[in-house]
């Protein structure tokens, strides 16, 4: 399937060292894609451009940070952790017996797949985007702050509804990743840089969004952001085969995870970036991995929210199924908002870009 208006970006520079690069170095040797996708709908609409820089080299928040300087805009300091803590080992290892227990996947029911990958490598083929106007953007922001939990707590309790029912027992506890950036404890090079660990978290059928969000922030009281980076930190001895063997067995993360949802926060409220190149909608969705097969993003761009799935070629590379994800996704976002969340704007479906 042809890709439109894709530019491919993977650079590695073997003067930079971080914990976290020759992991997805690694990664790339054994088959998997990982180019963070980032995507531009310019104002007069029509397909995305899509982009990709490599997460040996960036994080989300520097992903997007450096596309829109590439094109014009000031973009000054970057966001920093709003979590107050430091690095050290304890929080590793405190956490090490949970790095080193037993991983369980959970099954999927047969998806619809179609075609091929795709033209790079392992790019993933199965994509949707969204893009709520202001209007709504701003009831989703009211709807979290009234039950008491972050844009991100609420965001990520809908996804996991949604992908429920393409998992042969839905029933189950789902385990999903959740990036957190680390500017202001760690420093790189480049502020562009990886800065990014994570947790990992279960969501229970049963549970709302205030159980959802009290385990990820249960889960940042422990500091397991500091000891999942610390876990990274402590490999920087290990060998490539090791690596491998690590990343094969499921092991290199800690835990299985289904997928990976990363909100890169809000974007120039303001409205300063005037470049042309920079106007329009942004999306952003993290890599997919064998072992985190879904790869969730959205950003607050200039005060309008986009959400964008994908989902790894292995499970499926239909975007039919990218779409109807995106779409419940979509329904269950707006059932908890004034009027179903009605937009006044015109991208009120999911799109996909059917040049994938």
């Amino acid at each position: 399937m042809k890709q439109n208006s894709e530019s491919l970006k993977l650079s590695t520079n073997p003067g930079k060292f971080d914990p976290v690069a020759p992991w997805f170095d690694v990664l790339e040797s054994v088959g998997e894609f990982v180019g963070i996708r980032f995507g531009r709908v310019s104002p007069s609409g029509g397909a995305p451009e899509w982009m990709f820089l490599s997460h040996a080299e960036y994080d989300g928040i520097g992903g997007l940070a450096h596309l829109l300087r590439e094109r014009g805009a000031s973009v000054g300091e970057l966001p920093k952790i709003t979590h107050p803590g430091r690095l050290s080992w304890w929080p590793f290892i405190r956490f090490l017996p949970t790095m080193l227990g037993s991983r369980r996947s959970l099954e999927w029911r047969q998806l619809k797949t179609v075609g091929t990958a795709g033209a790079i490598g392992n790019t993933p083929a199965a994509v949707a985007f969204h893009v709520f106007d202001e209007d709504t953007t701003a009831q989703i922001r009211r709807a979290a702050r009234s039950a008491g939990v972050s844009v991100n707590s609420f965001l990520m309790k809908y996804l996991d509804r949604s992908i429920r029912p393409a998992l042969a027992n839905p029933a189950l506890a789902i385990p999903w990743m959740i990036p957190v950036n680390l500017r202001g404890i760690v420093t790189q090079p480049d502020d562009t840089g990886n800065h990014s660990s994570y947790v990992g978290i279960r969501i229970f059928a049963s549970e709302g969004v205030q159980d959802v969000h009290r385990r990820i922030y249960k889960a940042i009281r422990r500091r397991e952001h500091i000891a999942t980076w610390k876990g990274f930190d402590a490999t920087r001895l290990t060998s490539v085969s090791i690596k491998k063997r690590l990343i094969r067995s499921n092991r290199a993360t800690s835990q299985w995870a289904v997928g990976g949802f990363s909100n890169l926060g809000e974007w120039d409220p303001e409205k300063k970036i005037t470049a042309p190149a920079c106007l329009g909608d942004w999306l952003f969705a993290p890599p997919v991995l064998r072992f985190q097969a879904i790869g969730a993003g959205c950003i607050t761009f200039q005060g309008r929210l986009s959400l964008t799935l994908q989902i790894h070629p292995e499970l499926t590379t239909s975007t039919e199924v990218a779409t109807e994800w995106m779409r419940s996704w979509v329904r269950e976002i707006a059932l908890c908002l004034p009027d179903g969340g009605q937009e006044t704007g015109s991208k009120d479906e999911p799109q996909q870009d059917r040049n994938l």
